[in-house]
Order: C-alpha cells, then structure tokens, then sequence
C-alpha cells in the first residue's frame, strides 16, 4: 500500500497493492492494521454504496455536526472524484482537488472532516464505497453549489444530471460560517 499526500493537510490518495493474473484481479480495500501506518488512524463507523449512471454528479456534500471523514473507493467503473476544503481557517480554503477512481487502478481517497465531497461517473456506470468516520446525520447534511464559480472545480463533462437538493445547493460565501467550524479539524 502507498499513501501519497495531497496539497490539503491529511487528505491522501492511496495505492493498495492489486494482485493481477489471468483470471483477474484481487486487493484489500480496508486492513484495520494496515491505515494506521499510513497516517489515518481514525475508526470508520458506517460504510455507505452507492450506484450511479454515467453523468450522474453527486455533490458537494458534507456533514456537520458529526463531521465524517471518509475512505472512498470505486467498486466498479470509473468516477472523477473532488474534494473541496471548506475549513473556513485553513490556508487553503475553497481550493479543490480531483482525481480518477476506478477499480481497474485500485485507487482510494481518504478525506478527512472539513472538505466537501462529491464525484462523477465518468464511465456507464459505477458502484462507490464511502467508509465514514461517524454515522450519518440527517440534520447535518449540507450541500456546496457543484459548480460553485468562486472554487472553478474543472468537472469532466459539461451537463451532469443532479438531484435537486444538488441543484440548489448554496455557494461557499452564502453559506453560514457556523457550519464551517470543524473543531480539531477546522486547522
């Protein structure tokens, strides 16, 4: 396993080892011994799957109270995966990052409380896995505008279908500042 970080303060991209041969392919996509090492030592409460059509855009989404940080790993197809850094204290805050998650590459992100998070399937289709670090929190669900001009998060299609809690999401600067504060996380 390699844990490469990013530019955000405990955000990492992580390369399981995937054993290929001619019938196909096998890796561990969570080890608890194994995490820890690499630098994310929380304790994962509730994992969430998700299936979703080519185009379908599911974010930016996030959760406070009870802050989630969150392993994600594409079971099947390929996503275009972001991250958005809403900790109103940090340096980088507003800033944002993508990559490919497939699970032809094995590939994970960890994402820790105070980023935003959302991705699109890039491929026909494709499964998700969402490891939280706490249990979901229906009062504490909150949305960041996808397309948000101030954060220009570079998506890899033009008109992704969304739901309509998406759709209305608020900008970064129209949200309440109280729901920025992440405690230990918020930097």
């Amino acid at each position: 396993m390699k844990a490469t970080p990013t530019k955000f303060d405990g955000v990492f991209l992580l390369e399981p080892d995937v054993h290929r041969d001619e019938r196909g392919h096998f890796m561990e996509v969570w080890r608890n011994d194994t995490y820890p090492e690499l630098g994310i030592k929380e304790n994962f409460l509730q994992d969430n799957v998700s299936f979703s059509w080519k185009g379908i855009l599911r974010g930016m989404h996030f959760q406070n109270p009870l802050a989630q940080g969150k392993l994600v790993t594409c079971l099947h197809g390929e996503v275009f995966d972001v991250v958005v850094d809403i900790r109103k204290n940090s340096p980088t805050f507003g800033e944002w990052l993508g990559c490919r998650l497939s699970l032809a590459s094995g590939r994970q992100l960890y994402i820790p409380p105070g980023f935003a998070h959302g991705f699109v399937v890039t491929s026909d289709s494709a499964a998700f896995l969402y490891k939280c670090t706490d249990v979901y929190n229906p009062t504490g669900q909150h949305s960041l505008l996808w397309n948000d001009p101030d954060i220009g998060i570079e998506w890899p299609v033009k008109d992704p279908v969304l739901s309509d809690k998406d759709r209305a999401a608020p900008r970064l600067a129209d949200l309440d500042e109280k729901t920025l504060e992440f405690g230990d996380a918020g930097i």
